[in-house]
């Protein structure tokens, strides 16, 4: 009796095990349809425009100079001047925080995050340098002031990013860069930006600690992104 318990429980174990692959593989191919559906309609998520932006910071620059508080204040100014589909998505507490992320340490003041963008001022007064992170979005480095460099393997000569100009890295691509002495900029990135935070999350579990810094990036992040949200910017 008890070898014929087990021979009928095997059968019904299996049905289980294929039942719930099933169900899995429904899930996996909806969320699947989702993400690809969503990701063919992002340039209608998209409220700022990578040009625009690197006018912006060119009339900024012109008008300030090597004052970049001067320059990133006429920033934040002109986009929350820029009508109703930008300036309530538009965050005007320069609240500064530090940020670790591929080995290289820097401020950062969020003016916007959503699941679509973001636009920070990222830079530092004493120079840094790292691994840029291979990423889920388009980023564009509006430098504002001082020089970046950036370094791809097999090119013997760096790429040259001095004030004015702006560094372009594709979603998928990776460079090593460096921002010698005092560099600041106007980063935006547009594509899938939760893709993004574990890459700026993972220095502080694996090597500074410096869990209040996490903590604050994550509260100020997910307030933009769900106020955001709210506000129906995806």
């Amino acid at each position: 009796m008890a070898r014929n318990k087990t021979r009928n429980s095997a059968p019904a174990t299996a049905a289980g095990r294929s039942k719930r692959f099933s169900v899995f593989a429904v899930i996996f191919a909806l969320l699947s349809a989702a993400v690809y559906m969503l990701d063919s309609r992002l340039e209608s998520f998209y409220i700022f425009e990578p040009t625009q932006l690197h006018e912006l910071s060119q009339r900024a620059i012109a008008a300030h100079g090597n004052d970049t508080g001067a320059v990133v204040r006429e920033i934040v100014h002109e986009l929350s001047a820029a009508g109703s589909a930008v300036s309530p998505h538009v965050n005007l507490d320069e609240e500064w925080i530090f940020n670790n992320a591929g080995g290289a340490m820097g401020g950062m003041y969020i003016i916007h995050a959503s699941v679509t963008e973001y636009l920070i001022i990222f830079g530092t007064a004493i120079g840094t340098e790292g691994h840029t992170g291979r990423h889920t979005a388009d980023d564009y480095f509006h430098i504002l002031k001082g020089t970046q460099l950036a370094y791809t393997p097999g090119s013997y000569e760096p790429e040259i990013y001095p004030q004015g100009s702006v560094h372009h890295l594709r979603r998928g691509d990776v460079k090593q860069y460096k921002m010698d002495e005092a560099c600041f900029a106007l980063e935006y990135a547009r594509g899938w930006i939760p893709g993004m935070l574990a890459f700026g999350f993972a220095d502080t579990l694996t090597s500074t600690l410096d869990f209040p810094t996490l903590w604050r990036t994550v509260w100020v992040t997910g307030r933009e992104m769900i106020g955001n949200l709210l506000l129906g910017k995806f």
